[in-house]
C-alpha cells in the first residue's frame, strides 16, 4: 500500500488549520475536495484519521499520517534546495514546527532561531508546553524538534543533551519581611505557580518538610509574567538564574535557601538526514550549551 502525498498533506492541513474550510483555503481547493480526499484516504487505510470536532484533530492513525506529511515536506524542501530549484520563490520558505518549554522560550531559545532566519529560508511555528510534555508533540507528529526533559528518545527521534536549568526559590525583601519572618511561615506564605501542572514549587516545599497543599497560590501562566509577579512581591517562587541574576545582584530579590531544583533539558528531533533540521539542531545546541549549566 502507498499513501499519496497529496492525501497526507490534506490531513496535515486540516489538523493545522482546525477546519476543512480553512484547510481548503490553504490548499486552494474546495471544502468538498478536501472532504473527498480525507474520505478516500480513510477508505484506503480502513480507519478514521480525523475526529470531526472543532477544531478537527487527528486520531492515532491520523497522527501517523500528519507525521509522514511533515517529513515528506521537509525532505522535499531539502531536495529542492540541493537542486537549486525555487531559490527565488518566496513560497520556498518552509515552516518548521518546534516545541519548547516556557522558560527556555522566554530566556534563550529565540536567539538561535533569529540567527537561522538570517541565512535559511525558514519560518518557525512554536508550540509552548511544559518540558515534561513537549516530547508528546514529537510523538504525535505535531513538531519536528523539541526542548524536553525526556532523555529517552521518542520513537523515530534522536536526543542530544542541552544542559541544566537551575531554579532557586526567591522573593522580594519586602515579601520576606511580611510573610517569612517567623519559623514555619512557608505553610501560609503565598506562592506563585505557572499553572496547575507546575510542580517545581511543590518539590521545593516538600524538600523543606512543608505540605505543598497548604500555601495559597497565584497562577501566572506566562514565563515573563511569572517572573514579574515574583519581582513585584505577589508571592515567592522558583526562578532560573537567567531571570533572577540581575535582581539578586541588586538586592531586588533574595534567596530563600534550601536546595535548588535542577531540570535537565534535552533536544529531540526526527531522526532524518535533513540539512535544514541539522542546521536548526546545531544552532539550538550551541546556544543551549552556552547558557545552561553543564
Amino acid at each position: 500500500m502507498r499513501i499519496p502525498f497529496e492525501l497526507a498533506e490534506t490531513v496535515a492541513a486540516v489538523v493545522d488549520e482546525g477546519t476543512l474550510d480553512a484547510a481548503a483555503r490553504r490548499l486552494h481547493l474546495t471544502p468538498s475536495a478536501v472532504s473527498q480526499r480525507i474520505k478516500a484516504l480513510e477508505e484506503q487505510l480502513g480507519r478514521t484519521v480525523l475526529v470531526r470536532s472543532k477544531p478537527a484533530r487527528a486520531t492515532e492513525a491520523g497522527a501517523a499520517i500528519v507525521r509522514l506529511a511533515r517529513q515528506l515536506t521537509l525532505l522535499e524542501h531539502d531536495a529542492l534546495a540541493e537542486l537549486g530549484v525555487g531559490a527565488e520563490d518566496a513560497g520556498a520558505l518552509v515552516a518548521v514546527p518546534l516545541a519548547v518549554n516556557a522558560d527556555s522560550l522566554a530566556t534563550w531559545f529565540l536567539a538561535p532561531l533569529a540567527r537561522l532566519t538570517e541565512r535559511l529560508p525558514v519560518v518557525f511555528e512554536l508550540h509552548r508546553d511544559d518540558q515534561d510534555f513537549t516530547a508528546g508533540l514529537l510523538e504525535s507528529g505535531t513538531v519536528m524538534g523539541a526542548v524536553t526533559s525526556r532523555a529517552t528518545p521518542v520513537a523515530g527521534c534522536r536526543v542530544s543533551t542541552l544542559g541544566t536549568m537551575r531554579y532557586e526559590a526567591v522573593a522580594t525583601p519586602g515579601f520576606v519581611d511580611r510573610w517569612l519572618a517567623e519559623e514555619g511561615a512557608l505553610a501560609a506564605a503565598p506562592v506563585v505557580d505557572f499553572d496547575r501542572r507546575d510542580d517545581l514549587q511543590s518539590q521545593w516545599l516538600a524538600a523543606q518538610g512543608v505540605d505543598p497543599s497548604r500555601p495559597p497560590r497565584h497562577y501566572v501562566p506566562a514565563s515573563n509574567d511569572f517572573a514579574t509577579a515574583i519581582k513585584l512581591g505577589l508571592g515567592w517562587g522558583l526562578l532560573p538564574g537567567l531571570q533572577s541574576a540581575g535582581e539578586l545582584a541588586s538586592g531586588g530579590l533574595v534567596r530563600l535557601g534550601g536546595p535548588p531544583v535542577d531540570v535537565a533539558l534535552h533536544w529531540q528531533q526526527w531522526n532524518l538526514r535533513s540539512p535544514l533540521l541539522e542546521a536548526i539542531a546545531a544552532e539550538v545546541l550551541t546556544e543551549g550549551r552556552r547558557v545552561l549549566a553543564a
